[in-house]
């Protein structure tokens, strides 16, 4: 049966300007992670995807070593868009990365021209695009020069392999002298794609000011800290969760009493609010300077559904933003 999204689709989604840019941005984004990847189900992940336009969620996150296997998360988004989403490729925003291990030797990650420029052509070809939107380099890299790594997101963007460039994980001082690099070759720095959430407020200690300086748009990732700041936890660690399998970065160890302590108090001020925890985690990120939205990711429609609540939240009263601020503090 031929996909037809939903007419109202624009009706329930708030977008935002990205930084000064021109482009908007939905706050709620999907990315491709986890549960996208060559061993899941295919026929469930159309299904996320597709019910995710029907909601409006026009951007779709991806990189090159997304599965798994790496590669996989890409292949299976360029099926559904070929399938599926092809006809409103227009009203998308599709976003890939490269700089983690990719492939073997010394090409296949990292941030050099060589290896950004390879990666992007092979990301085209999984997906069955011309080009992206936003190309990032997924992290700063020790030993290549910054000129060179900007210079290949300036190579990108001028080749229309991609619309714009950002970064992802790299620290304050580098994303000024980014930002800069790009402004002298009249390619803006769009976008920086950040690990942000309540018990992980690293970006504040700079990062935030820096982008809001160079007028680019910041994107959380990890907005529910694995899972953690979801009610998946608060009676303990199931067999069938992240933690119980320990995939990605959460693992039984990070599941500590005092963690548990600031989660607890943190779904006590939530339930206040009529919230769920995680809709209070996500439109508290959301509440903060400099972001442009949230990446979250899905295992099922629900929580797809759920997490769109925080389009709709109430705004934060300086003494609820105190008590959060509290609650965070270490015993």
């Amino acid at each position: 049966m031929n996909f037809a999204p939903s007419e109202s689709r624009y009706q329930s989604s708030t977008f935002r300007r990205c930084g000064r840019s021109g482009l908007q941005l939905p706050i709620i984004a999907l990315g491709l992670w986890h549960n996208f990847g060559g061993a899941d189900d295919f026929a469930g992940a159309r299904a996320i995807l597709l019910r995710a336009f029907d909601l409006g969620i026009t951007h779709f996150d991806l990189a090159n070593n997304y599965g798994p296997p790496p590669g996989s998360a890409e292949e299976l988004f360029g099926k559904v868009l070929k399938t599926d989403l092809a006809a409103w490729r227009d009203e998308i925003v599709v976003s890939t990365k490269a700089g983690y291990r990719m492939w073997p030797g010394p090409y296949g990650e990292w941030g050099s021209r060589k290896s950004l420029l390879a990666s992007l052509d092979q990301s085209l070809r999984r997906m069955n695009l011309d080009y992206v939107d936003i190309f990032y380099s997924h992290r700063p890299d020790p030993d290549t020069p910054l000129e060179e790594t900007v210079g290949a997101l300036v190579h990108a963007v001028r080749s229309g392999k991609a619309l714009y460039a950002g970064l992802s994980n790299y620290p304050a001082d580098m994303t000024r002298r980014a930002a800069a690099l790009l402004a002298t070759e009249g390619v803006p720095l769009l976008i920086h794609q950040a690990r942000y959430n309540l018990l992980d407020r690293w970006i504040e200690g700079g990062l935030v000011d820096a982008l809001l300086d160079v007028g680019a748009g910041c994107i959380a990732f990890s907005p529910l800290a694995q899972g953690l700041l979801t009610d998946r936890y608060l009676g303990g660690i199931a067999e069938d969760s992240r933690a119980g399998k320990n995939r990605g970065f959460l693992n039984p160890g990070s599941i500590t009493e005092d963690a548990m302590r600031r989660v607890r108090a943190l779904n006590a001020i939530a339930r206040r609010r009529g919230q769920s925890l995680a809709c209070l985690a996500l439109s508290w990120i959301l509440s903060r300077p400099a972001v442009t939205s949230v990446l979250v990711g899905a295992s099922r429609i629900s929580q797809l559904e759920d997490n769109l609540e925080a389009a709709s939240a109430p705004g934060f009263s300086e003494d609820e933003l105190r008590e959060i601020d509290a609650a965070l503090q270490p015993s």
